[in-house]
């Protein structure tokens, strides 16, 4: 029998002898280039061995292709898709929520603060000008005035107003005023800013005529 010289004579092989119960092939392994692999229960096949390595990397390729293929991509169903938009809705809501709230400590920080240098303006003014000199509150209009000064400072409606004082400075219903003197000192009093729970506090010491501003 003629002895295969490569890859295609062996394919030849067994095409020719595929009835056969086995294809005999005379054993060339001192060349180096001979291998058996059983294709079928009654034959051989022998091949190179340089094509060993390209075989099976070939065959692994395959099989791992065919494990990693996705299956069919589905799409989404109707309730997968209302979860999906109340769970954004709810954010959406919640960073809202968030951002009113953010805005109302600062307007409420803000009045405070306004009203902080208001004060601080009008013991200045009495240090001065050798004269005293007063913040009146409205608390029926929510809003304030420095004597000497015709601007009216006007606090938002939505923030709640309470004022503490001596007793000659209260003027009328709802009307207050905090008076400094000269020398620094002052009638003294205290002042609420209040908006929902947040609170802030402005003290007016009588002797110093410090303000002190704190939040509660």
């Amino acid at each position: 029998m003629r002895r295969p010289r490569n890859f295609l004579d062996y394919l030849r092989v067994l095409r020719g002898n595929r009835n056969s119960a086995k294809v005999a092939v005379q054993n060339i392994e001192s060349s180096g280039q001979t291998k058996i692999i059983s294709l079928r229960k009654d034959a051989s096949l022998f091949y190179p061995r340089n094509a060993e390595a390209d075989i099976k990397h070939n065959t692994t390729k395959s099989q791992f292709s065919r494990a990693i293929a996705p299956s069919s991509s589905k799409g989404f169903t109707l309730l997968e898709l209302m979860l999906v938009m109340f769970i954004v809705i709810l954010g959406f809501a919640a960073i809202g929520l968030n951002i009113s709230s953010g805005n109302d400590a600062t307007k409420l920080q803000s009045a405070a603060r306004d009203m902080v240098s208001a004060l601080r303006f009008a013991k200045g003014q009495a240090l001065i000008s050798h004269k005293e000199t007063t913040v009146a509150l409205d608390l029926n209009e929510n809003n304030y005035t420095v004597s000497g000064r015709d601007k009216v400072f006007t606090i938002p409606d939505t923030i709640a107003l309470t004022v503490v004082t001596a007793q000659e400075e209260l003027t009328g219903k709802g009307l207050a005023s905090i008076r400094f003197f000269p020398d620094g000192s002052s009638s003294g009093g205290r002042i609420k800013l209040e908006r929902n729970s947040a609170i802030w506090q402005i003290d007016i010491n009588w002797l110093t005529g410090q303000v002190e501003l704190e939040s509660k």
